[in-house]
C-alpha cells in the first residue's frame, strides 16, 4: 500500500500543501472546527487561544537535542512560536534525559505513586512501558478525538497504513495516536567499500555465493593494502538482536524465506514466528559458517548496532547493512578516518533459489497519549493540525519555507536552488526536535517520493524537496532507489497488536531461550541440529499458545477489512 502511495505522490510531482483544499485552513480555526461550550468562549476566529492555554507534556529528551544559549526545553523558538501563533504555552511537566532509561524509570515511579500526569505523553521506546501507560486507565480514547478533531492532512497521512493504530488499542478503543515517520525509513540496503570492490574488480553480488567470494577477499586478501591481516568481510552486531535497524543480518534469513524475531505471513495465510521457521535454521547455519571462516567479527555477539558500524567506519570491515540514510550518519566517518575510502549501496542479495528478503519498516515511530483529565484536549489537535497542514509539506513563501523556525532559519544557495536543512545549517540547533512529537509532523510517503524524484534527475521545487536535496548525497539517492526497486522483498511485522496474554507471561523466558540458542549456534558452540530441539522447547514453553493467540488476533482484525 505504501509503495503505491509513494509512486502516486511522485507522479504528482510531490505537490505542496496548496492542493489540499479547505483542510489547509484547519490550523486557523478550532481543531476540526468543533468545540465544547467551555472552549468556544476562548477561541477567536484566527484560531489563537485567548487567554493563553497551557499544554503540559512529557517526552524523553535525547542528547542530540541542542539549545542555544539561554534557551531550554520550555523556552525556545518553537515554544515562543506556539504561544504567539496559537496561544498555546508548551510546558514540560518535568524533564528527564532519554539515556540510561532515566525517563522510563521516572515515569514508572510516577505511575506507581499515582502522581500527576501531564496533558500529553509523547513517547517512543520501551513498548512494555507503553502498555503500562495504556492499561493504567489514565488516558482517554484518543481515536474518537482524532476522528473529531484531526485535520484531513493528518488523517490522510495515517490512512497510508491504518494498521498503525493496532499496537495502541485496548478493548477495541484507540487509546494512543501513532506518531508517524517516513515510509521505508529503516528498510536496509547493503553498503560496501567501493574502493575495495574496485581493487578486486568485483561486480555487484547477486547471491549469497557471490557475496561469499567478496567476503573471502575482504578477509584474507589485504583489501586495505597495509600488509596486515586486520580486515574482515561483514560487520553486524547481535547483542540486541540479529534483525535490527542498523548493522542488520535479517536479510540472511530473508534469503531463506523468513525474518527472525517477528511474525510473518505464510502462504497458507497464517502468522508464523520467523525465528522457528525451517528457513531460520538454514540462515543460522550460514552465519555459523561465516563466523568460522572469519568473515564476521569475533566480538559480534557483544556489539550493539552502533558498535558494529564502528568496525566499518574504522576501516576494518568491508560490508554493513542498514538504511538508505547512513551516508549522512554514521558512514560519513569512514571517509574522514580512512584515506581514499568510498562507499556504495547495493541491493540485498538472494539465496540460491532466487529468494531475497529484508525487514520492512512501520510508518509508526512512537505514540501520543492524552490524559483523560485534560480540560481541553482539542488544544493538542489545534497544535498538531497546524504542523501537519503547514509544516509537513510547506508551500513556497509560507512561514515554514525555511524550516520550523521560519524566518529565523538560515538558508543557503546551491546550484541556483534555495536549500534549507535545520540541523546542518544552524550548527545542530534543530527546531523540529523541540516539538511535542519529536519531529514536528511527517507525511509517510513524501520523503521517499522526493528522494526518488531527485534520484531520477527531477528538480527540487517545493521547500520540502529543497530541504531533502540539501541533505541527500548521491550515495543516499542511489540507496533510496534501491530500496524502492526492491520494495517487494520487504517483510513487515504482521503482528502489531498489544501483547497477548501468554506473551505477557512467557515472552521473557522465550526471548532468553532464543537469544542464547542463536548466539551459541552462530559461534559454533552447539550443533546446528540443536535448532530443532530449540523449536520444540519454544513451542512447549508457551510458543504454541502464543501462535494461536496471534492468529486469533489476525483473524479478528482482518474480519473488518
Amino acid at each position: 500500500m505504501i509503495g503505491i502511495l509513494i509512486l502516486a505522490v511522485l507522479a504528482g510531482g510531490c505537490r505542496g500543501g496548496s492542493d489540499s483544499g479547505d483542510s489547509r485552513d484547519s490550523g486557523h480555526r478550532p481543531a476540526g472546527g468543533m468545540m465544547d461550550e467551555g472552549t468556544a468562549g476562548q477561541l477567536p476566529k484566527d484560531g489563537k487561544y485567548d487567554p493563553v492555554i497551557t499544554l503540559t507534556y512529557l517526552r524523553p529528551w535525547g542528547p542530540d537535542v541542542k539549545f542555544q544559549e539561554g534557551e531550554d526545553q520550555d523556552n525556545n523558538g518553537h515554544t515562543r512560536w506556539a504561544k504567539d501563533k496559537l496561544g498555546i504555552q508548551l510546558k514540560n511537566l518535568w524533564i528527564s534525559p532519554s539515556t540510561n532509561n532515566a525517563f522510563e524509570t521516572k515515569l514508572r515511579l510516577s505511575l506507581a505513586s499515582d502522581a500527576e500526569m501531564p496533558d500529553i505523553i509523547s513517547y517512543r521506546g520501551d513498548f512494555n512501558l507503553v502498555r503500562e501507560l495504556i492499561e493504567s486507565g489514565k488516558f482517554l480514547d484518543a481515536g474518537e478525538l482524532f476522528d473529531q478533531y484531526a485535520s484531513d492532512t493528518w488523517k490522510d497521512a495515517v490512512e497510508e497504513d491504518p494498521t498503525v493504530w493496532y499496537p495502541y488499542m485496548q478493548d477495541g478503543k484507540r487509546i494512543g495516536i501513532p506518531i508517524l515517520d517516513y515510509a521505508y525509513n529503516s528498510d536496509p540496503v547493503m553498503w560496501i567499500r567501493e574502493d575495495w570492490m574496485m581493487k578486486f574488480g568485483f561486480q555487484a553480488p547477486k547471491t549469497l555465493s557471490d557475496l561469499e567470494i567478496i567476503m573471502e577477499a575482504f578477509t584474507n586478501q589485504d583489501p586495505d593494502g597495509n600488509g596486515e591481516k586486520d580486515t574482515y568481510g561483514l560487520t553486524f552486531g547481535f547483542k540486541n538482536w540479529v534483525n535490527t535497524w542498523m548493522s542488520d543480518a535479517g536479510w540472511v534469513f530473508g534469503a531463506y524465506g523468513t525474518m527472525p524475531n517477528q511474525w510473518n505471513l505464510t502462504e497458507e495465510g497464517k502468522l508464523e514466528y520467523g525465528s522457528i521457521s525451517p528457513g531460520a535454521k538454514q540462515a543460522l547455519e550460514k552465519l555459523q559458517s561465516w563466523m568460522g571462516k572469519g568473515y564476521l567479527a569475533e566480538m559480534a555477539g557483544w556489539y550493539d548496532e552502533a558498535k558494529a558500524v564502528e568496525e566499518f567506519t574504522a576501516g576494518r570491515a568491508g560490508i554493513v547493512v542498514g538504511p538508505h540514510w547512513m551516508p549522512a550518519w554514521p558512514l560519513a566517518d569512514v571517509k574522514q578516518k580512512v584515506k581514499g575510502a568510498r562507499i556504495r549501496a547495493y541491493p540485498i542479495p538472494s539465496g540460491e533459489d532466487g529468494r531475497a528478503g529484508r525487514h520492512g519498516t512501520s510508518i509508526a515511530n512512537g505514540v501520543i497519549l492524552i490524559n483523560k483529565d485534560m480540560e481541553h484536549p482539542e488544544a493538542f489537535f489545534t497544535y498538531q493540525n497546524y504542523l501537519f497542514d503547514h509544516f509537513a509539506n510547506p508551500e513556497v513563501g509560507s512561514e515554514f519555507e525555511n524550516g520550523l523556525a521560519g524566518e529565523n532559519e538560515e538558508a543557503i544557495a546551491d546550484e541556483g536552488d534555495q536549500l534549507t536543512n535545520n540541523a546542518v545549517h544552524t550548527e545542530g540547533y534543530d527546531s523540529e526536535k523541540y516539538t511535542v512529537t519529536f519531529d514536528g509532523a511527517r507525511i509517510p510517503s513524501l520523503n521517499m517520493a522526493t528522494l526518488l524524484k531527485l534520484a531520477y534527475g527531477g528538480k527540487a521545487v517545493t521547500p520540502f524537496e529543497k530541504k531533502v536535496k540539501s541533505g541527500a548525497s548521491r550515495e543516499m539517492l542511489e540507496a533510496a532507489e534501491i530500496v524502492m526497486v526492491q520494495r517487494n522483498i520487504a517483510m513487515n511485522q504482521m503482528f502489531t497488536g498489544p501483547p497477548t496474554e501468554t506473551m505477557n507471561m512467557n515472552n521473557d523466558i522465550l526471548s532468553r531461550m532464543e537469544k542464547d540458542t542463536f548466539s551459541q549456534i552462530i559461534y559454533g558452540k552447539i550443533s546446528i541440529d540443536y535448532f530443532d530441539t530449540f523449536v520444540e522447547k519454544w513451542k512447549a514453553a508457551g510458543g504454541d499458545q502464543i501462535t494461536r493467540e496471534v492468529n486469533e488476533w489476525y483473524r479478528t482484525v482482518n474480519e473488518g477489512q
